[in-house]
């Protein structure tokens, strides 16, 4: 089922219908992108929560300005990074000691090469870390990154631009010492 047909349902009285409709069509795209961003698989199904209450909270104001999956990533996102500042604020190492640990995590099937990625990827800002997965791993067009982050662009670029050296010399460095 497509995005205008769910809008339909909901718009048509079936909420709790279009709701479950979304979440079936979603959780998994947004899980993969969320748990891009903080590694940890409970702390992704968190950040997955609140998002989904989110939307659930904010659907009737969906102005359909933007398509629906873009407001979706928008929110995921923004939790994402809701998330990892927090844990900065409370002075825990973020995304480092995560990727430290990926290895051992069942969720992860990844080799040694992943691993220095996602480490990596890990030791950006949260933000830079949001254009690097959405273009990394999601493949999304600059332009829509730009609705979901709500910037422009040329900024985009560039912020994708500087982190993809950042990752590819932390990268080079992680796999020269293992070697």
């Amino acid at each position: 089922m497509n995005d205008k047909e769910i809008l339909k349902i909901y718009r048509e009285g079936g909420r709790e219908q279009a709701f479950r409709l979304l979440v079936q069509s979603y959780k998994e795209r947004l899980y993969w992108h969320i748990r891009r961003m903080v590694l940890d698989h409970d702390d992704a199904d968190d950040c997955l929560q609140n998002t989904f209450i989110k939307v659930w909270q904010s659907l009737d104001r969906f102005r359909g300005d933007a398509q629906l999956y873009t407001w979706l990533y928008r929110i995921a996102t923004n939790e994402s990074i809701t998330f990892l500042t927090q844990q900065q604020r409370r002075g825990e190492q973020t995304g480092i000691a995560a990727a430290e640990r990926l290895s051992s995590d069942a969720w992860f099937d990844g080799d040694q090469v992943q691993a220095a990625l996602h480490k990596s990827i890990a030791k950006l800002p949260p933000k830079q870390k949001a254009v690097f997965n959405l273009r990394y791993f999601e493949e999304m067009p600059y332009e829509e990154i730009s609705r979901v982050l709500e910037t422009s662009e040329g900024a985009l670029k560039a912020s994708y631009h500087h982190a993809y050296e950042k990752v590819k010399g932390w990268m080079k460095e992680e796999i020269d010492a293992k070697y």
